[in-house]
């Protein structure tokens, strides 16, 4: 094992899981698996009280990341900003396709989700279903935005709000 692999992500550096957003790299420890030792990066997920403990190895295979850039928070800014753009297919398909790309870890792709499902209190009702991807999205952009600024969740959840209400206005 290369020595510049396990120094890509260090203990209390936030990293993005694709499937379950930001959390915290705790430590790097040794464990071993069926006779072989492994290196693992050991994740803390505190909001859902979630530990991950992922092979140094396949971190990146799995699609493990850094924080975004302030330029990918800028794009993902301006994403929100946009036009929402939804499809006429059947709703099970574009749930589908909703659901992977806040798996993705993509925060451009989870940015389109919420703002596709962004609803004003004008606009029709949300189904239970779009409620909940467009809360899960909101909440996998929120906490990467947060770790980004070094601001509370509160404060950029509410920039983020800001962010989509201001469409609204510019459309009016």
């Amino acid at each position: 094992m290369s020595k510049s692999k396990k120094l890509d992500f260090r203990p209390n550096e936030f990293v993005v899981y694709p499937s379950h957003g930001v959390g915290k790299v705790v430590s790097v420890e040794k464990q071993e698996v069926a006779g072989f030792e492994l290196e693992l990066f050991v994740i803390a997920f505190e909001k859902d009280k979630m530990t991950l403990r992922v092979p140094t190895n396949k971190a990146i295979e799995v699609g493990m990341r850094a924080l975004s850039t302030p330029d990918v928070i800028a794009h993902a800014q301006k994403t929100l900003k946009g036009k929402a753009k939804v499809k006429r297919a059947m709703w099970s398909r574009r749930a589908q396709e909703y659901e992977q790309k806040i798996n993705s870890g993509d925060l451009i792709a989870i940015a389109e989700v919420v703002r596709d499902l962004h609803r004003t209190d004008e606009q029709r009702e949300q189904s239970y279903s779009e409620r909940q991807l467009y809360e899960a999205a909101l909440e996998r952009l929120t906490r990467e935005f947060a770790a980004v600024a070094g601001d509370g969740e509160d404060a950029a959840r509410q920039g983020i709000i800001d962010i989509l209400m201001s469409r609204v206005v510019a459309a009016a």
